[in-house]
């Protein structure tokens, strides 16, 4: 059959926001509430005819947004974020136009929009990069009969690793999350190889898994600190106040430096809102005596006090039991405060050889790190700052290149000329196995897709790294 003259075969994506809609209300983003308003504020700046934003109806249907709507929500988001003045003006404004988009949704404004944007004749990427309509594969399998390439991005897979860290019902519900995507999906964004790595075992059930690519989320910052430390040592842990964090860890710890080395114990900042399962936490915070005048639980705080609070700080915390991608030691890093932190392998991809890297369980190496970073004179603490040198904070740039480079892969109808939901296996049917790579081994690095092998992941470049 001749080509249709008349045939746009451009690509254009469609970004799912709907997770940004409900955002009006809340203090402080999550993590994956800044990846979707990244997202959101990456397509804004693309032309109008390369990108359109869509959020899920009550129904589960997708409807489409009004680009004005949506770049009135990233800008009151945006600003409300940075400012964190309660009720502020931003906040109202943020909370009215996501209430006007959902309305919108609820009456089903958007749907002959993208109706039209699906009988377009374009090669389309659907993008979803929460993990807010993944268990529903009704909707998203519409949206791939229709023509688009499905592409999700996936955070983490803790709610099925480690179920006892996360809220009743969490690990089944994601776990329909990962097969919906294992079923669905074109191809699939994850924030780190230790992501794919805890993927892989579920993509096995199709005959070519979809590709996926290891893309390190970009980081906002303010300039590094001069790196001097403070005559007033203290160290901060930010987080969800949660079993996973291990907060226990430190607060036991603390209680027991307080009992050996009274008013020359360092001081403890915790940032991060309350969250589940933490009432032996709390009940430390609330009433232990000892800890009162050095460990200071502060809450949620904007993103510009985070960056001050951290700037001035001895050392960052991060003794987590599991990580995706470990956000707070990218941040710390970037500003130039040093980490102490689980030795992870989502933390040693973010941080390289720069922190200092321990045994969550191991309470005795915890409390000698503490000791040594706390003295002015600390070869430890020097010897990081010196590391740090040399370290690289990611960025959105990069981040949006690989993806680029993923979403015209997984649309490219040039193979068999396949509709664009089906051309990502066609082509990956002919893709080779990188070298490096067997039963499902991959190198750890970021970089460009592989397909065939079940969580197959090769770096940027060439080859894979073992």
């Amino acid at each position: 059959m001749p080509a249709d003259p008349h045939r746009d075969d451009s690509l254009h994506v469609i970004l799912d926001v709907s997770r940004l809609l409900g955002c009006g209300r809340k203090r402080t983003p999550s993590g994956i509430d800044r990846v979707e308003l990244a997202y959101a504020r990456h397509w804004l700046a693309a032309p109008e005819e390369v990108c359109s934003f869509v959020g899920q109806e009550l129904q589960g249907g997708f409807g489409q947004l009004p680009r004005k709507l949506v770049a009135d929500l990233v800008a009151a988001l945006t600003e409300a974020w940075s400012s964190g003045q309660a009720n502020g003006p931003a906040f109202r404004r943020a909370a009215r136009l996501g209430s006007l988009g959902r309305g919108r949704l609820l009456l089903g404004l958007g749907r002959s929009g993208l109706a039209r944007l699906l009988q377009s004749g374009r090669r389309i990427a659907f993008l979803l990069v929460s993990h807010q309509a993944l268990d529903r594969a009704g909707p998203i399998e519409a949206m791939r009969r229709a023509g688009c390439a499905f592409v999700p991005l996936i955070h983490d897979l803790i709610p099925v690793t480690h179920p006892e860290y996360a809220r009743p019902g969490q690990a089944e519900k994601h776990l329909r999350r990962i097969g919906t995507t294992a079923a669905l999906a074109d191809g699939i964004i994850v924030n780190s190889a230790a992501t794919a790595e805890a993927l892989a075992p579920h993509l096995g059930g199709r005959v070519t898994p979809p590709p996926v690519l290891v893309a390190p989320l970009g980081i906002d910052t303010l300039p590094r600190a001069v790196p001097t430390p403070p005559s007033d040592p203290y160290f901060v842990t930010l987080g969800t106040i949660e079993p996973r964090k291990n907060h226990l860890l430190l607060l036991h710890m603390w209680r027991e430096l307080a009992r050996t080395h009274g008013a020359a114990t360092p001081r403890l900042i915790v940032i991060g809102k309350r969250g589940w399962e933490n009432e032996n936490i709390v009940d430390i915070l609330e009433r232990c005596v000892s800890l009162r005048g050095l460990v200071q639980e502060v809450g949620q705080l904007p993103d510009r006090m985070v960056a001050e609070v951290m700037q001035g700080a001895t050392a960052l915390l991060f003794p987590s039991f599991a990580e995706g991608y470990g956000l707070p030691l990218a941040e710390a890093l970037a500003i130039g405060v040093p980490t102490i932190c689980s030795d992870l392998p989502a933390l040693r991809e973010v941080g390289g050889d720069v922190p200092d890297y321990l045994d969550p369980l191991d309470g005795t190496a915890w409390r000698h790190a503490v000791l040594d970073y706390a003295d002015p004179h600390s070869p430890a603490r020097a010897a990081q700052m010196a590391r740090m040198a040399g370290w690289k904070a990611p960025d959105w740039a990069e981040h949006f290149r690989l993806v680029d480079g993923l979403l015209s892969e997984v649309t490219d109808p040039t193979p068999r000329q396949a509709p664009s939901g089906h051309a990502a296996r066609a082509r990956a049917a002919r893709a080779p196995v990188p070298a490096g790579m067997s039963n499902g081994a991959w190198g750890g690095q970021p970089g460009v897709v592989a397909a065939g092998v079940p969580g197959g992941v090769v770096a940027a470049g060439a080859e894979a790294v073992p």
